[in-house]
């Protein structure tokens, strides 16, 4: 990716976190567009995001692809991996080679290396001490992702946890766990859709979701709205016409 390229995914990236201050907007879509260019900007393999329940507990939110999605999910099972301790920390975790880093997370590092993982930056989404949760950048190349590059990821990030949070929230002292839960109970729900149409079209998870996140940006709707429609039967995932630019979405 060229510098001007580069440059104006990085505007756009931020120009789209802002404008959650002001619009409404689909709290999934928001960590999705977020992990994809923050994958694209850093030049990553993958990119996986947990987000913490009203109990803080950690679940798995948002992922690139079904690869990353299973490492995250791994790491929520074994309880480690530089995710785990990015929230647990509330700093970021760079990993230049997780080869080297089986002893620290012997779970992690198997699964990342069977994945062709070889790097990773962990991010901790936070706001004011607040830890919300974390994202993990892969790389399939060992070597520490520089600290301006670093930077650029945990600005997105901090962008996108005040828009999750909506920041007059906090200072006015209400609760914010509430909608924490509803990002955590959507994810469910696009899950459950994703699911009709994998079942109905005879396509990949991960197709499934392109094919629903289009729609909804087709007809300026929400993901959360297209998914309930699709779970209740109101929308046919015929109905989303798939076309044969299916894989180039």
């Amino acid at each position: 990716m060229d510098a001007e390229a580069r440059e104006q995914i990085v505007i756009r990236a931020f120009v789209a976190a802002a404008n959650t201050l002001t619009t409404e907007y689909d709290e999934v879509e928001l960590l999705d567009t977020l992990l994809h260019d923050c994958v694209g900007i850093l030049g990553m393999k993958a990119g996986g995001l947990l987000l913490a329940d009203a109990d803080g507990t950690l679940q798995y939110i948002a992922s690139t692809d079904r690869a990353a999605a299973f490492v995250e999910v791994m790491q929520l099972d074994a309880g480690s991996g530089p995710c785990i301790d990015s929230y647990r920390s509330g700093e970021r975790v760079s990993v230049a080679d997780i080869a080297e880093e089986r002893a620290r997370w012997p779970e992690f590092s198997s699964a990342a290396k069977a994945l062709g993982i070889r790097s990773a930056l962990a991010i901790p989404m936070k706001l004011r001490g607040k830890v919300i949760g974390s994202m993990n950048l892969f790389g399939e190349h060992t070597g520490r992702v520089s600290e301006r590059d670093a930077e650029l990821a945990q600005a997105l990030a901090d962008v996108a946890t005040i828009g999750l949070l909506q920041e007059r929230l906090v200072r006015e002292g209400k609760v914010v766990e509430e909608q924490l839960q509803r990002a955590l109970d959507s994810r469910v729900l696009i899950e459950q859709a994703k699911g009709v149409i994998s079942g109905s079209l005879s396509i990949s998870m991960d197709e499934a979701f392109r094919v629903m996140r289009a729609y909804a940006r087709q007809r300026n709707l929400t993901l959360h709205g297209v998914a309930q429609t699709l779970s209740s039967g109101e929308l046919r995932a015929d109905d989303l016409g798939v076309t044969a630019e299916l894989h180039s979405m």
